[in-house]
């Protein structure tokens, strides 16, 4: 475990002095990660054959804020993903499999979450498992950048460094996105948290600044999924509430579960929204009011239309030069 605890020594508060760290290691962390892939024992068929032959595979890498947790959506449909921790979770990937489907889709979706987690555990803890030639990845680190200094983005510079390049080994032409998250309620409101005293919106803003410099530190990944921002939009125009301690406006959804920090059937049903956007190039406000997931989870047509017309603007907004395709939805299987 000590390859993955380097981190710990990165100077982590000054965002020049952690740029200029990780400059300065990078031969040596190229030499560490050369000889971590050439040791690491693979899966048997990890090299050679895609995950799934016919159809493209997208993976997600994560932690609870992508399988649902504390929510209706965690073991929803788990049966129709392929979780490789083995733990029986459905959330925001099965979310995305079902909009694929109604758009007429077949991709195979797979996810690697650990509650609680960066993506340097993912690395030090999962690699093995991760290591197939994926065609799509989404991924994610911990909720606050750095869970032991809030609000730096130097660990997360790393991990999904080298996260991409295990990934590219796998498969030179894969798809790496990487997914900003949302501001939470309980680092905003209250008197521990790390954004307390500021808009709620600003979390969400600095966790994408974070990311954004993710994805320029590394030519690898694609792009920054916007869905933190998707969730300020929502709450910018009156769609959600933007704060669950006094009470949830009328006709307005609350984005967050029970504990102001993991999302609610609505906030994940609007993540998945905005991925689904993102890997596909389609028009979530295509699956219409009636889309099966919404009617199954218990989110009124209402709420569905004002979802899905959110992470559509924000994925214009996301894009230089959007292209998003509508569709006619065909019937999700049962």
């Amino acid at each position: 475990m000590e390859l993955f605890e380097d981190h710990k020594t990165f100077p982590h508060t000054d965002l020049m002095k952690t740029t200029i760290s990780l400059t300065s290691r990078r031969s040596f962390f190229k030499l560490v990660t050369v000889f971590f892939l050439v040791a690491l024992p693979r899966l048997p068929s990890a090299q050679t054959t895609p995950a799934s032959a016919g159809s493209p595979t997208v993976v997600f890498i994560g932690n609870s804020f992508t399988f649902g947790s504390r929510s209706a959506v965690q073991f929803y449909r788990a049966d129709s993903v392929t979780d490789l921790n083995g733990d029986g979770r459905g959330g925001v990937p099965a979310l995305f499999k079902a909009f694929a489907l109604q758009a007429g889709l077949n991709f195979e979706v797979f996810h690697e979450l650990i509650p609680g987690s960066g993506l340097d555990r993912h690395l030090a803890e999962k690699a093995a498992i991760l290591s197939r030639p994926w065609d799509h990845v989404i991924m994610h680190g911990y909720s606050t950048l750095d869970r032991d200094k809030p609000g730096d983005p130097g660990l997360l510079l790393w991990s999904t460094a080298k996260m991409a390049e295990l990934l590219h080994a796998q498969n030179p032409a894969v798809d790496i996105r990487i997914e900003a998250t949302w501001s939470r309620a309980d680092e905003t409101y209250v008197p521990t948290g790390h954004w307390y005293g500021k808009n709620i919106d600003t979390m969400a803003k600095d966790v994408r600044a974070g990311y954004d410099l993710a994805a320029a530190n590394c030519p690898l990944i694609r792009g920054v999924v916007p869905v933190g921002e998707a969730w300020n939009r929502a709450m910018a125009g009156g769609v959600a509430d933007p704060n669950p301690y006094d009470g949830i406006g009328p006709e307005q959804v609350n984005l967050w579960t029970h504990d102001h920090y993991h999302g609610s059937t609505h906030g994940y049903y609007l993540a998945a929204l905005v991925v689904f956007g993102e890997i596909t190039g389609l028009d979530p406000r295509s699956l219409g009011e009636k889309e099966r997931c919404a009617f199954e989870l218990g989110i009124s047509p209402s709420h569905v239309t004002a979802l899905q017309q959110v992470a559509f603007e924000e994925l214009v907004a996301n894009t230089p030069t959007p292209k998003l395709k509508t569709f006619e939805p065909v019937a999700l299987p049962r």
